[in-house]
């Protein structure tokens, strides 16, 4: 039986790429589920993470970053993330440390003007910084926007996360937990595995290649003690596709390598990974191939 004091609520991350909202969600539920890197427009799904308390429950949405879409990618990974908002009980908003407002971050405050959700404002990053410019931060924002709460923290750092998990909580409806207390997830093991491969191929590549790839998970079977799983990794030129195997497998190589220690985490048994690279030209732009590799424009709109 529930406890009377027991919270539990929908909360979505946004922001412009890379502000850290992947980092920030992986470190509030301790556990890598979301991939990260130092390019911009790394989270293209809408991701569920569960974290559980004695306090509550929190249900996480991490949500790609809001930009100008150039794509059909691009135009589905800016629903996601604003369609989010109107179906949560608290937005968080992610900013860097910076007194300087962009046109992307006006796009969003205006989008926000329009909710009556919570939304508490988190600066991240805050270890690049000194203290007495967060303060100052604070202040340019605050009259920018009624937030219900201001929180500095540093995702890669932990710095005062737990504060932010206690202000969550005092906005989150109170009511029994949506999953058991075990869920960390709603992402399907092979969605996680595809996307710890594509995280990997665009850290070792660099700015070789754009952000023209996907990963589809061909067969994940286990035998024994061993789990074998096959993958594609989808680019859109010729030339990327050199590129990614490199010269005599070497780099295709080093990306199977680098991901096999977090699927075996994840999986907790040993993998066997074999990976293959195929070219889909301008596969952004094809409804058909965005639904084939998991991007569905009616999953956003829960299926309209």
């Amino acid at each position: 039986m529930e406890k009377p004091a027991f919270r539990s609520g929908f909360v979505t991350l946004i922001g412009r790429p890379n502000v850290g909202k992947s980092t920030l969600m992986n470190r509030l539920i301790g556990q890598k589920i979301a991939i990260t890197s130092d390019k911009p427009q790394t989270t293209r799904n809408r991701i569920q993470t569960v974290l559980t308390t004695e306090e509550g429950q929190i249900v996480f949405l991490d949500t790609p970053g809001i930009h100008k879409a150039k794509n059909r990618l691009g135009d589905y990974m800016v629903s996601a993330a604003e369609h989010t908002l109107e179906q949560v009980d608290v937005i968080l908003w992610l900013v860097e440390p910076t007194d300087f407002i962009g046109a992307g971050e006006r796009h969003i405050i205006e989008r926000l003007k329009k909710t009556k959700t919570p939304v508490i404002l988190v600066i991240n990053k805050t270890d690049t910084v000194k203290k007495e410019e967060v303060l100052r931060f604070i202040d340019i924002y605050r009259k920018e926007l009624d937030f219900a709460e201001i929180v500095p923290v540093s995702a890669l750092k932990g710095h005062n996360t737990d504060e932010l998990v206690k202000c969550i909580f005092q906005y989150l409806p109170y009511g029994p937990a949506f999953y058991d207390e075990d869920t960390v997830t709603d992402q399907p093991m092979r969605q996680i595995a595809a996307e710890m491969i594509r995280e990997k191929a665009l850290r070792l590549l660099e700015d070789e290649i754009p952000h023209g790839i996907a990963v589809t998970i061909e067969s994940m079977r286990e035998k024994g003690k061993v789990c074998h799983i096959e993958a594609t990794i989808i680019c859109e030129r010729d030339s990327h596709k050199g590129i990614i195997i490199g010269k005599g497998g070497q780099m295709l190589k080093k990306i199977g390598c680098a991901a096999r220690p977090d699927m075996e985490k994840m999986l907790g048994m040993q993998v066997n990974l074999r990976l293959w690279v195929k070219v889909k030209k301008d596969w952004r732009d094809s409804e058909f191939l965005l639904k084939n590799y998991g991007y569905d424009p009616k999953d956003v709109k829960g299926g309209e």
